[in-house]
């Protein structure tokens, strides 16, 4: 189950961090953002090391707020949280027409709650790809704790250069996890060695939209906030999204920002100006209560020093993520499903 006491945030801060480095972590991460005077080439060179500062960092803090599924969804009016995160995942297994006997790849897969929520909706295999080894040693637990660990694994690895051998998977999936790739052809590619020819690729895509405006300072800022709070080394526009598909070697079957027709706003979860009941930790008394608790577990040693700053970048993202939401600049299901020919040309 997931981490849901005071006490679990405490000590899980900073994932496979010792708990006497986790601010130096913090102050190494946060260099690595326009905000602190980083750029976007050296995140790119440092996209491994940054993105596991992230995770090892920030996972503790995804799961007492959010769950084990680390994703936005499209919602219905009426639908909780909950529900619209296992139907975001229900409608990726549909598209790919998952079923029994089939052997799946979660490209950046976290600590697996839409693993386990697929495979327990379509009976396949399925193994998660992840390189951070805190969120694998976590996911593991989940795993046994569910009775799915001949079903579901983990495998530590790169997804720039996976271990796999070529056409290896019936079908890919990827869940708000390839927007940390510094080079968007290169991951698709390799995505593309490793699954079997006429098979399907789906995920949802963190992408700028067509609204957004580079010479916009507003939107400028925003996008940093993302980018920062999210251990992202840049946010592609689903054009570019798009053309690196198909330049990959894919054939696009079809592809949507499924933010534009979503009954209710995406970054709803995140908005304090409204309350839930059921989502109550990501309230604005919600986030108070948790960063105040955070700050008092600090000051008497059972948080590592450097986690309430691990809270407010988080926060920080949570602000630019709605407002990225607002102005229409930004989505976080920027869905496709692509295939790979039967015949390479």
């Amino acid at each position: 189950m997931s981490k849901s006491g005071a006490l679990d945030l405490a000590t899980s801060v900073g994932g496979k961090i010792t708990k006497n480095e986790v601010k130096s972590a913090v102050e190494q991460y946060e260099k690595y953002h326009a905000s602190f005077g980083g750029d976007e080439e050296t995140r790119k060179h440092n996209y491994t090391d940054m993105v596991n500062k992230y995770y090892d960092l920030a996972t503790s803090f995804y799961e007492y707020g959010w769950g084990e599924s680390f994703h936005f969804a499209h919602r219905w009016k009426g639908e909780s949280l909950r529900e619209s995160i296992k139907r975001h995942e229900h409608f990726l297994a549909l598209q790919l027409g998952l079923k029994r006997g089939m052997k799946v790849l979660d490209v950046g897969c976290g600590i697996g709650g839409p693993l386990r929520e697929i495979a327990r909706f379509s009976s396949t295999m399925i193994t998660g790809l992840n390189n951070n080894e805190y969120q694998i040693s976590r996911g593991k637990e989940l795993n046994r704790i569910a009775g799915l660990s001949e079903s579901c694994n983990f495998v530590k690895a790169d997804f720039m250069k996976m271990s796999f051998s070529d056409n290896t998977f019936d079908a890919v999936y990827a869940i708000e996890a390839t927007c940390h790739a510094p080079d968007a052809v290169g991951c698709y590619k390799e995505i593309y060695r490793v699954l079997k020819p006429g098979q399907c690729f789906a995920a949802y895509e963190w992408c700028i939209t067509d609204h957004f405006n580079p010479n916009n300072e507003s939107h400028k800022k925003t996008k940093a906030e993302i980018e920062l709070g999210n251990g992202l080394p840049d946010i592609r526009s689903t054009r570019q999204c798009l053309e690196a598909l198909k330049n990959a070697g894919f054939e696009v079957i079809w592809e949507k920002d499924l933010a534009q027709d979503s009954p209710e706003p995406w970054y709803l979860p995140l908005d304090t100006s409204r309350l839930s009941i059921t989502s109550f930790r990501l309230t604005a008394v919600g986030r108070c209560i948790t960063r105040t608790m955070v700050k008092a577990l600090e000051f008497i040693g059972l948080a590592p020093e450097g986690s309430q700053r691990v809270s407010a970048f988080l926060e920080k993202a949570a602000e630019g993520l709605v407002d990225g939401g607002r102005k229409e600049i930004f989505t976080p299901m920027y869905f496709f499903l692509v295939r790979k020919p039967l015949s390479e040309s």
